[in-house]
């Protein structure tokens, strides 16, 4: 039996594909909220970004969410998944 692929998603914040098991999705809900999606499945558009501090300053500074979401993101949705991020590791 063949082993299927594991999907590759890439980061907004580094531009790298990684498996998508490494990522965290960041999905913005049809009520317009932006969350961390820890299932993988909710509905509304999701953005992808890696488990790593890096990248989250990397995400902020160029504005990843907003290009991502086509919307304004305010600094607090940034530290509240920087603060995720660091309780992860």
């Amino acid at each position: 039996m063949t082993q299927k692929k594991a999907p590759v998603r890439m980061c907004i914040a580094c531009r790298e594909g990684r498996p998508k098991d490494a990522l965290v999705r960041i999905v913005k809900t049809k009520q317009g909220e932006i969350a961390p999606d820890m299932s993988g499945k909710a509905d509304g558009r999701g953005a992808y970004i890696c488990r790593e501090e890096r990248c989250m300053d990397a995400a902020c500074k160029k504005r990843a969410l907003q290009r991502a979401f086509k919307c304004n993101v305010e600094a607090c949705v940034y530290d509240s998944l920087r603060q995720m991020i660091k309780n992860d590791e």
